[in-house]
Order: structure tokens, then C-alpha cells, then sequence
């Protein structure tokens, strides 16, 4: 399963990392791949995973989740 977030708020490859090493620390992400330019995160998922879940690991880093 994969699910694109539009994130607000990330400037630089730096804020990149942050957001993908946050949503890797969820135990059912494979992977995640953040983008400054685009203004997203596509994360796959090993099982259903609430939408909240992936919101608040991203929010908690002072970005804020789209969609």
C-alpha cells in the first residue's frame, strides 16, 4: 500500500530527512521518500495504518499535513 501526504514546510534536503526518518520510525512503513520541491512524502505501508498515525509523526516535527 502506498499513500502520498502533502506536507507544508519543508525548505531543504534536511527537512527531508527528518520527515522520512520520523515515518520510518512507524513499524508499518517500509519506506518513505520526502520532497522539499514537491511538498510531499510517499510512504508504503506492510499493513493499514491510521491516516493520524502518519499526521501526528510528521506534525510532531513542526510541519504541517495537508492531505
Amino acid at each position: 500500500m502506498e499513500i502520498t501526504l502533502k506536507i507544508e514546510g519543508m525548505m531543504c534536503p534536511h527537512c527531508e530527512a527528518a520527515v522520512k526518518k520520523a515515518l520510518e520510525a512507524i513499524p508499518t512503513v517500509e519506506s518513505a521518500q520526502a520532497s522539499h520541491e514537491k511538498g510531499e512524502a510517499v510512504v508504503k505501508l506492510s499493513a493499514e495504518t491510521p491516516f493520524d498515525t502518519l499526521k501526528n509523526a510528521v506534525e510532531a516535527l513542526d510541519y504541517k499535513v495537508l492531505g
